[in-house]
């Protein structure tokens, strides 16, 4: 295992896709001290900011303040990364494999156009997560997020497969034109959830405002989410599915798009 430990917080951004398994396995601690990292317009080293300790492998420890670090995780297909401390914009991005996790919170575009892999943040995150970057046709394709607290604007935007938890509130937009997958909301969310929705499965276990263009369709407990609910069991999510302890009010939409999309609200019995 390597140890990386942030000797000071940039003052300006710091671009460090290199900060990776798939980069940093193969080579030699000098080799990794040596690795490109890009600070604002200048290109730097990653010893510079880092101080390296251990063996290069599948197994990466970052510690430190890296909210103004970008980009840890690009592309990842492999191993294990775990960061210690809150982490900044785009972590994970494109990430086909391996595991992320996080104990602090992670900004914006978490795991954006990730097609595998398994992202834990153990705090909060920004907007965008899983979700495309702007003018791109898809976002998330495959893969499992999990934000144990809030979530920002955008959630899910785009996605086409793949299964995102957010443990907390999160905000506006959440499945905004979403082609698929799961996005389970545990403490609800704002305005405007599941719009122009063209497939997928939002679930709410909170009551959530509604766009008109969602229609009431049946109030049942789906045998899906039974599997779902053995799988997230392992991530440490618990999604309700025993018809003694309630059931799930279904709506379909977008009816704006049209869209053939749907969201679960769990109802607890009183």
């Amino acid at each position: 295992m390597i140890t990386l430990t942030l000797k000071e917080a940039p003052s300006v951004p710091l671009e460090a896709e290199v900060l990776s398994p798939d980069t940093i396995a193969p080579l030699t601690i000098d080799a990794v001290r040596a690795l490109p990292v890009q600070l604002g317009k200048r290109q730097r080293r990653v010893g510079d900011f880092f101080a390296v300790e251990g063996e290069p492998g599948d197994e990466v420890d970052i510690r430190g303040d890296l909210h103004r670090v970008k980009w840890i995780g690009r592309g990842m297909t492999r191993g294990a990364l775990r960061i210690h401390g809150s982490v900044g914009m785009h972590l994970g991005s494109a990430m086909a494999g391996g595991t992320i996790d996080v104990w602090g919170d992670a900004g914006d575009w978490l795991g954006a156009e990730m097609s595998g892999g398994v992202i834990h943040v153990h705090g909060n995150a920004g907007g965008q997560i899983g979700a495309a970057y702007r003018g791109a046709p898809s976002g998330m394709r495959d893969g499992v997020i999990v934000v144990d607290g809030s979530a920002g604007l955008e959630v899910g935007m785009r996605m086409k497969r793949g299964t995102i938890v957010i443990g907390g509130p999160a905000r506006d937009f959440a499945g905004l034109q979403m082609k698929g997958g799961t996005i389970v909301l545990r403490e609800g969310a704002e305005l405007r959830t599941g719009a122009w929705m063209n497939r997928g499965t939002i679930v709410s276990l909170k009551p959530i405002p509604l766009l008109p263009t969602f229609a009431y369709a049946a109030t049942y407990n789906p045998t899906f989410l039974r599997l779902y609910a053995r799988r997230l069991a392992a991530l440490g999510c618990v999604l309700p599915y025993d018809e003694r302890e309630g059931s799930y009010q279904r709506f379909t939409g977008d009816a704006a798009v049209p869209g053939r999309g749907e969201i679960l609200v769990w109802q607890p019995h009183r």
